[in-house]
């Protein structure tokens, strides 16, 4: 009904620009939005206001031209101005029914539409380092960035969902020596294990296999690794220099082929168990991009090579920076070491522009909040690039936080004191996991209540959405068991009987539904959604406590069965784009 309003006061614009009344280089994109006091209509829209500077009249003046320019329809009552110069809409009852029989003949396409028009969008998220199991504090941003992206596909763009694989840099070779580590440790070595190492349980596994398969082979005595190393934290050292100094002596050691097999080997186990955590969580990606093709590929350079070509390069202290102050940044940034060794910026720099080079028209970022600071030199090498900058989103995500009772649960991949996703969808299930998580902006601090998602109460609200469906499944299978006739046709005939409170309230927000999924899309903000589903769910909850819907008279029946049907239909359709199943028992 929004649409049809929206096109009605396209209709009188046009009208009104034939008059020469306005003039069509005026004309903003016309503004229709769902009142929140019933006394002043269904809807209202601003466009007298936007329009009357440059009528030169005033904006309730221009409002009663634009109303007297209206074409006629049924599906309104009438038309006021109220206030200033608002136009408010008021919908005739019986038109607000025809929205059931649009759902019933949608079905599970009922919201969809093609807004985006097949414009083509990238979405990138989670692309957590590949050093160890995902824990609670990625699935935020694993759950926002898949919803978002079948929101975006609900609307009509084409959606490509990527994972950007960090397989280079030193997070990876701190990997690669703590696997090498514990290998040597099988071999019966006995030593400090380092402070700034990876100590989770996965590294012992994976070094467990690599000594099960090849024994002693890769084999050195501990007083040859760590002689000339400079001592660790605990000793009174530095960490940093510390685990820099084992890596280069691993890299010494081993030489460059048996230190790539042990880099590869845990980067492989690591990056086939976040690949199966994530598909069991409902993520799924079309395309894993990995950093080291940027390096092997040339990217790198290339990208360098446009920003000093265009200028945006300078030399300093035996570095190479890019000027980014000068686009918006704070303050410039290095891109290749004094040492010859490129930034992890540098890296970025060339896959945006990877992205850019694939097509892409609108590229968006998921990215932990502690990111926040990053933004302005991306767009700052965007716009050196040649590109616009406001192609970019990039959509922040508080980590959430996990507590069991009053405790918080510490959080570290480094110290390998976690609860991994995997854990996490075993212990409260998939489909509360995914809910929770998108409940409240994603910018949004986040409590993860584990025995709230746990319970089987109305207080959660996942439950309490999935046992309206479960509810509407049983009334369904009764009507059935009675031997009950049902005539769909007939109950949409008779729709105008569906006239208490709550039958009125449901049907409004049926109508509301297509304007949530588009908002939700196009703001990338899935709790919209989130709230009008258990909105939608209350809604039936109060209407089955108040009224029998298996009633005698046949008329009013079908007329029920059809609207709870069509609230069926509308939640399955909603929890699908959540990634959350619609059980018909529970």
């Amino acid at each position: 009904m929004k649409q049809k309003v929206v096109a009605l006061l396209q209709k009188a614009v046009e009208v009104l620009i034939e008059q020469s009344v306005l003039q069509s280089e005026w004309i903003p994109d016309i503004s229709v939005e769902r009142t929140r006091d019933a006394q002043h209509g269904d809807f209202a829209s601003n466009l007298a206001m936007m329009l009357a500077k440059s009528a030169k009249r005033s904006p309730r003046q221009l409002a009663e031209v634009i109303i007297a320019a209206l074409p006629e329809d049924a599906s309104v009552e009438k038309v006021e101005i109220a206030g200033p110069g608002f136009i408010n809409f008021f919908v005739n009852p019986n038109a607000q029914h025809a929205i059931i029989a649009d759902v019933l003949r949608l079905g599970a396409s009922f919201g969809k539409s093609n807004s985006g028009a097949g414009q083509k969008i990238q979405v990138e998220f989670v692309s957590a380092n590949p050093t160890g199991p995902l824990h609670v504090g990625h699935g935020r941003g694993a759950v926002y960035g898949s919803v978002i992206s079948e929101l975006l596909r609900a609307v009509g763009y084409d959606v490509a969902n990527e994972y950007y694989v960090n397989d280079a840099g030193r997070q990876m070779d701190i990997l690669a020596t703590s696997v090498w580590l514990r290998y040597l440790e099988c071999c019966g070595q006995t030593f400090q294990f380092p402070s700034n190492g990876y100590k989770g349980a996965y590294v012992k596994d994976i070094a467990r296999q690599i000594f099960d398969r090849i024994n002693q082979n890769f084999c050195f005595e501990a007083t040859e690794v760590f002689d000339g190393i400079p001592v660790d934290e605990p000793q009174g050292g530095d960490k940093e220099q510390h685990i820099d100094g084992l890596i280069s002596k691993a890299q010494a050691l081993l030489g460059r082929e048996r230190y790539a097999q042990i880099f590869q080997e845990g980067l492989t186990a690591i990056l086939a168990d976040i690949r199966a955590d994530l598909s069991a969580f409902g993520v799924d990606y079309q395309h894993w991009f990995f950093e080291s093709l940027l390096v092997e590929d040339g990217s790198i350079e290339e990208a360098l090579g446009r920003l000093d070509k265009a200028g945006h390069l300078y030399k300093k202290e035996g570095a190479t920076w890019f000027a980014s102050s000068a686009l918006g940044d704070e303050k410039d940034r290095v891109v290749v070491r004094d040492n010859g060794q490129t930034t992890y910026f540098a890296s970025d720099i060339a896959y945006h522009m990877n992205k850019l080079d694939r097509g892409f028209e609108r590229i968006i970022n998921v990215w932990g909040a502690d990111h926040h600071g990053y933004i302005p030199r991306v767009r700052a090498a965007m716009t050196a690039l040649g590109a616009d900058a406001d192609k970019l989103d990039v959509l922040l995500v508080q980590f959430a936080v996990l507590y069991r009772g009053d405790e918080k649960v510490q959080m570290s991949t480094r110290s390998g004191d976690f609860v991994t996703l995997h854990h996490l969808c075993d212990e409260v299930g998939l489909d509360a996991a995914r809910f929770f998580y998108v409940m409240r902006k994603s910018d949004q601090h986040m409590d993860f209540d584990l025995k709230l998602a746990t319970s089987k109460t109305n207080d959660n609200p996942v439950f309490y959405v999935q046992y309206a469906y479960a509810r509407i499944c049983s009334v369904l299978r009764q009507r059935e068991e009675k031997g009950l006739s049902r005539n769909s046709q007939q109950g949409l005939d008779n729709s105008a009987l569906l006239s208490t409170d709550h039958e009125v309230s449901l049907i409004g927000l049926l109508a509301q539904y297509p304007e949530v999924v588009e908002r939700s899309a196009l703001k990338y903000e899935p709790h919209h959604l989130v709230h009008f589903l258990r909105d939608l769910a209350n809604y039936f909850h109060t209407y089955y406590n108040a009224e029998q819907f298996l009633v005698d008279d046949a008329k009013l029946r079908d007329a029920r069965m059809n609207l709870i049907e069509a609230v069926q239909q509308c939640l399955t359709n909603g929890l699908a784009l959540l990634g959350v199943s619609s059980p018909e028992i529970m």
